[in-house]
């Protein structure tokens, strides 16, 4: 007779974003960044796109009903507590996932996803006004890049000073950890800041030169990991050096698809040891 098969219990979590048909950004990097960490991947399919490292050709949103059964019928299983949101869509959307959050009580990472790296914008104006005022009150983190941080403050940043005073002001706002993505800013490291229960944090690893479409997907990559290593229930600060360190060495160990295309894929070693997280100076 055989003996049992032992198995391993994963912790879950769960992606709410659109799909990204080039495989770079999106629900494909969220559940590839999930199992890189070994947390098995749920998701809500919120919008599906057509495009690849360096064009969106199509974006077909789901209806709000359709994304609140998909998350529903995921939580019916699986104890899902942990939960990240991207690109939404509309603001129908952005209600049902708010109501969905406060319905199972998740733990919400949210990336709002309102503005590309480009400038381009991605989200409607009613959209963002309900993420405002109904989804972010609900987060325990917010992970926005410097033009998300810009629109949300009414204030122009051009300096590590002025994103720690943005990310102050979006932390007592929400009353969310705010994790404010620096890769807009040039100088000599990539230094994000995070402000958490008013204290004020530097993260910073060292700048890489790479191909201008290896970035995609960076910001749904790091947003992904936190979620990950929450779920594992890591300590918020060797969550957040996990999680730079992951993005670090999915873009210093990239991946070529083809002529001229590389993409950032799950590291095969470490880099923890260059990523420095630092208390603000006041």
């Amino acid at each position: 007779m055989s003996k049992p098969v032992k198995v391993k219990f994963y912790p879950s979590a769960m992606t709410i974003a659109g799909s990204d048909s080039g495989g770079g950004a999106g629900i494909a990097a969220d559940l590839r960044t999930f199992n890189a960490f070994g947390v098995f991947g749920t998701c809500a399919i919120t919008a599906v796109t057509a495009q690849n490292p360096a064009a969106v050709r199509q974006i077909c949103l789901m209806d709000a009903q359709t994304v609140t059964d998909q998350i529903d019928a995921v939580r019916e299983k699986i104890p899902v507590k942990y939960v990240k949101t991207g690109m939404l869509g509309s603001a129908r959307t952005v209600h049902a996932v708010a109501q969905a959050v406060k319905k199972y009580n998740f733990k919400l990472i949210c990336d709002p996803v309102m503005i590309s790296t480009s400038g381009s914008k991605l989200l409607a104006d009613d959209a963002a006004a309900v993420m405002q005022t109904g989804l972010f009150p609900l987060a325990a983190w917010i992970t926005p890049n410097i033009p998300e941080a810009e629109f949300l403050t009414g204030s122009k940043i051009t300096s590590v000073n002025a994103m720690l005073d943005a990310a102050t002001a979006l932390q007592q706002k929400y009353q969310a950890a705010v994790w404010l993505k620096g890769g807009h800013l040039s100088g000599n490291a990539a230094v994000d800041v995070i402000v958490k229960d008013g204290k004020r944090f530097t993260l910073s690893s060292p700048l890489l030169d790479l191909r201008p479409l290896t970035t995609h997907g960076t910001g749904c990559t790091l947003s992904a990991a936190l979620t990950a290593m929450l779920a594992l229930e890591m300590p918020w600060k060797q969550a957040v050096c996990a999680a730079k360190a992951f993005v670090f060495g999915s873009l210093e160990q990239c991946v070529d698809l083809g002529p001229g295309i590389q993409a950032m894929y799950p590291a095969t070693e470490d880099f923890i040891q260059l990523i420095k997280l630092a208390e603000a100076e006041k």
